[in-house]
């Protein structure tokens, strides 16, 4: 059986969970999948940037008890089989503050629950834990990821991660590298899947051409045991020896 939700934490600040998350999102939509994507980043506000136009409910707003879930859906309306739904992070300083405490974090584990029983999966774009919201999303997951850029930075500080989550009874399941191809990435210790850095317009994965959009396949695949029945074109000999 397919996992219906997965939290994506970032391993460091800056190591592209939000563009995993809503590339992983964007795959499944690909593979006629409904997706609900959740923001556990309430400080940075990432994925509130996938959203056109105003935002007025937000996850904030559902987990102070301001609005319900469904006022805070925006529909991604990618031209695929499936449905992408954001839930983002976009809020005044004074709201963020007070989804910060613990019965605001309840809300939101109560928000995730929702969004599972009307999804086909729910994808977590999480922070690197530090905060209520964060403890809450990780928790509540079915499985968590880790994901880390190929960078010295993010090797550096994926041990102190993998531990946090060992200590809120929340262990990684698996740890997703990200910008593997660029000249200065290094190797992940432990990776269990490797993305190469996506365009800076996407989601890269909606283009099966793209170098992303088989890695993303994979490692969504293998993280949510499915089988998304996705076809990418072989390289040819030509493409391998340009």
């Amino acid at each position: 059986m397919a996992t219906p939700t997965l939290a994506l934490v970032g391993a460091a600040g800056g190591a592209g969970t939000t563009r995993t998350t809503v590339e992983m999102a964007a795959t499944l939509a690909r593979a006629g999948r409904s997706v609900a994507v959740l923001d556990a980043a309430f400080g940075t506000q990432g994925l509130a940037t996938y959203v056109g136009g105003r935002i007025p409910d937000d996850v904030t707003a559902v987990a102070v008890g301001e609005s319900a879930l469904e006022a805070a859906l925006y529909d991604a309306d990618y031209d695929v089989a499936g449905r992408v739904v954001f839930c983002p992070a976009h809020a005044p300083f004074e709201r963020l503050a007070r989804a910060q405490a613990p019965d605001a974090a309840r809300r939101l584990e109560t928000a995730v629950a929702d969004a599972a029983s009307r999804f086909d999966h729910v994808l977590l774009d999480v922070p690197p834990v530090a905060a209520n919201p964060a403890v809450a999303a990780l928790t509540t997951a079915d499985r968590r990821a880790l994901v880390a850029p190929a960078t010295p930075r993010g090797a550096d500080l994926l041990p102190r991660q993998r531990g946090r989550l060992r200590d809120l009874d929340a262990p990684a399941d698996a740890v997703v590298a990200t910008r593997t191809d660029a000249a200065d990435a290094i190797p992940v210790e432990d990776a269990d899947y490797e993305l190469p850095a996506a365009h800076p317009v996407g989601p890269s994965a909606l283009d099966p051409e793209s170098p992303l959009a088989p890695a993303v396949a994979a490692a969504t695949e293998g993280l949510l045991g499915t089988d998304l029945a996705l076809e990418f074109d072989e390289p040819g000999l030509l493409d391998r020896l340009s």
